[in-house]
């Protein structure tokens, strides 16, 4: 109906009419805002405490000792979608080098981000909702937090939390 009524206002000479920008305003928040999701569960953590979102401080890299980078969640059922949360846990501003990965039960993998987040105390970044690959089984979603390339992030705290979608 939206779109049917912003059709109907354009014309050759451009967009026009009294509830125009109103209109143009909310299709680009229903675009932005992406399809509804009808029901989303929390993924558990592998070896995780019970508690869907984990909280983790960016270990140093691991070239003599193990990092803590990765944090895997169990996907038990089929989801249509994917929605990872980022929070920072930190006292002050802290890039995030993230990266997210589905796994599949054939082994292999796709990336799904890849970038360096910048926080705010307390701030959240959601990333997604991102499709299930057709074909492919999810089982799990990895999110990796910290990468050799940013030792500056060393030492930054967050909270990671997955949810599948139907």
């Amino acid at each position: 109906m939206l779109c049917a009524r912003l059709r109907s206002t354009v014309t050759p000479q451009g967009i026009s009419g009294r509830w125009t920008a109103p209109l143009v305003a909310a299709a680009v928040l229903v675009l932005q805002a992406g399809p509804a999701l009808a029901s989303c569960q929390f993924l558990m953590p592998i070896g995780g405490g019970g508690e869907p979102v984990v909280q983790k401080r960016i270990s140093p890299d691991g070239l003599v000792r193990r990092n803590n980078w990765n944090t895997d969640f169990a996907v038990d059922r089929n989801f249509s979608r994917y929605r990872i949360t980022l929070q920072s846990a930190s006292t002050e501003r802290a890039v995030f080098p993230i990266a997210v990965f589905l796994r599949f039960t054939d082994n292999t993998d796709i990336r799904l981000v890849n970038e360096n987040r910048t926080l705010e105390p307390n701030q959240t970044h959601v990333f997604g909702p991102f499709p299930a690959v057709p074909g492919k089984r999810t089982n799990q979603v990895n999110v990796r937090v910290g990468a050799t390339t940013m030792p500056g992030s060393t030492g930054f705290s967050y909270r990671v939390s997955v949810e599948g979608c139907t």
